[in-house]
């Protein structure tokens, strides 16, 4: 079978399309032919070797990217009784498997911020930083369900255009001015109840200026890099603010989680309440052009990698 492996953290071309075996399923295991595989930021991080010290995303060299997928079951291990071990999620009729991958990691990762970090409701305003992409299309549409004001900040007019398109009330162009100082004009001066960075270094110090006092700071990635050290005096500076550095596997722990989440994301997609956007399509041998899309900030929804 093909897969992209990576002997060497590195930068995009050490992401080198093999042969390998075919693995057997283990107890508790499930063998999936995979349709379509995304690609995420978190990917970009493994290859790097940005988390090569954490328990939680093992990844030593050689190793296979990846961190999501749409298939069929081809075979199950001992002790496997269903379709699925606990880690797979049933694809429903009426959800296509391109759609199914994109709300795998990112959907996930927009619901449980919403739904489960800070639970927005009725009267909150959050600011979601790369509104235009494809988690963060997915968030503006389950912020305004839950009754939020949407600020976001983009790199273009036409990034701009599209988390419009998705329900944003206000959408900054961060390269354009100070998106906290505009956080602050929009909010009437009180700030934002939360901020949602998946950017990171670039982003940090403007989403702590532009937070409500008592409000909550989620950096939920590093897309211009890691933060570095953040002083705990910092926060009370911000108005006594919270601070977390979320991982999506934690909102997952459980079966139970799981299935909660995209049987939601599902629905809503079925319903019609829910727009996927699909960036583009590569085949498996371009990983490297799909890293270098996110990397360079160009993605306006989901990449995936068909197989």
């Amino acid at each position: 079978m093909k897969a992209i492996r990576i002997a060497e953290y590195g930068g995009s071309e050490t992401l080198v399309l093999g042969d390998v075996d075919a693995p057997e399923p283990g107890e508790g295991e499930a063998l999936i032919k995979i349709a379509y595989a995304g690609v995420n930021f978190i990917d970009v991080y493994m290859r790097s070797g940005l988390f090569k010290k954490l328990d939680t995303y093992p990844n030593k060299p050689p190793f296979t990217p990846g961190m999501e997928g749409a298939g069929t079951v081809e075979a199950v291990g001992p002790g496997v009784y269903t379709v699925a071990a606990w880690k797979l999620v049933r694809v429903p009729d009426g959800v296509p498997l391109d759609i199914a991958t994109a709300l795998q990691l990112q959907g996930m990762t927009a619901h449980y911020l919403t739904h489960s970090l800070f639970p927005l409701a009725e009267g909150h305003t959050c600011l979601i930083h790369a509104g235009a992409g494809g988690m963060g299309q997915l968030a503006i549409q389950l912020a305004k369900m839950r009754g939020a004001e949407v600020i976001v900040t983009v790199g273009s007019e036409e990034k701009a255009e599209i988390a419009r398109q998705r329900g944003a009330d206000h959408a900054i162009l961060y390269r354009d001015m100070d998106f906290a100082d505009a956080v602050l004009e929009i909010t009437g001066g009180l700030g934002a109840d939360v901020v949602y960075d998946s950017v990171g270094k670039d982003t940090i110090a403007g989403s702590l200026k532009c937070l409500k006092a008592r409000g909550m700071l989620s950096n939920n990635g590093n897309a211009s890099g890691p933060i570095g050290a953040l002083d705990p005096l910092d926060l009370a500076e911000a108005g006594s603010v919270f601070f977390t550095r979320p991982h999506l596997a934690s909102y997952i722990a459980t079966p139970e989680e799981r299935n909660q989440r995209t049987d939601d994301l599902h629905r809503l997609y079925r319903e019609g309440k829910l727009t996927v956007t699909i960036d583009r399509e590569l085949p498996l041998s371009m990983a490297k052009a799909a890293h270098d899309v996110i990397e360079e900030r160009q993605s306006k929804g989901k990449i995936l990698l068909k197989t």
